[in-house]
């Protein structure tokens, strides 16, 4: 049979036009066309999608254990990094990739958050939960004044990237009070201190004539979103913040389990 030319170029060629698009892209058009689909395994094609740096996070791993990156091809360790994260440096910091376009996630567990009093027992507890992906959870007992920090560099971020950063937090049936409609102020901040975003988020039972805000994740737990920025590839820290501290009401029942960032 007569090859198209398409199927007459190299598959060194074919990989470079396929990493040009995604990593989407890529299975997309091995599915469809028989001329993509040997560059479409090709390691030099997945390792344009893997992070520049993939080696060095994947060094820095406490669990799970993955096997050696040599005993797995680039693409099998693409798709791994992207359906089970891997716990860094001392277990409290999550790294994993997104399916559809390999930008790097993380998720800073509750112990590197800054959570106000969160070492006063009277306040804060630190438990541990099975539906939980890291060893330890803040879980609030009661304060009058709410504030959670995260901070995240935007080295480690995929360059030219939209980000939105996310609250990821439960509560117990029935056990929580003083969210209920209660408007919690979230605050983007840049290194400059500068506000880049600032709005009102409920956590639980929003006002009747505003849709819900949290959506579950389907895995026990409840996100909402704090801001959303676009990385520009420089050396800087971006600080998400979600504050009440006006109303008096007392509160309660909170679970934090950390700040996703995807």
């Amino acid at each position: 049979m007569e090859l198209t030319e398409l199927e007459r170029l190299p598959e060194e060629c074919m990989a470079h036009v396929l990493s040009l698009t995604s990593p989407k892209d890529a299975c997309r058009s091995a599915a469809v066309s028989s001329a993509f689909r040997s560059a479409a395994q090709s390691q030099t094609l997945w390792e344009r999608f893997l992070p520049h740096d993939y080696r060095q996070i994947i060094s820095r791993s406490v669990s799970p254990p993955l096997p050696s990156i040599s005993s797995l091809s680039n693409k099998d360790l693409y798709f791994r990094l992207c359906d089970s994260p891997i716990f860094l440096d001392d277990g409290n910091f999550s790294f994993s990739l997104d399916k559809l376009s390999g930008k790097k996630c993380w998720m800073l567990g509750a112990r590197l958050l800054s959570i106000t009093w969160a070492d006063t027992p009277e306040y804060w507890e630190w438990n541990s939960l099975p539906e939980s992906r890291f060893s330890e959870v803040a879980e609030l007992r009661l304060v009058w004044w709410l504030e959670i920090k995260g901070n995240i560099d935007t080295k480690i971020l995929s360059p030219g990237t939209t980000y939105t950063a996310y609250l990821v937090y439960q509560f117990p049936e029935e056990s929580q009070w003083g969210f209920q409609g209660m408007p919690m102020t979230v605050r983007v901040t840049n290194e400059q201190n500068e506000v880049v975003a600032e709005h009102d988020v409920f956590l639980a039972d929003p006002p009747e004539d505003m849709p819900p805000q949290a959506r579950s994740r389907g895995d026990g737990w409840m996100e909402i979103e704090l801001g959303e920025i676009f990385n520009q590839e420089d050396d800087a820290t971006v600080e998400f913040r979600l504050r009440e501290t006006e109303s008096g009401v007392p509160k309660g029942g909170l679970i934090v389990e950390g700040l996703q960032v995807s």
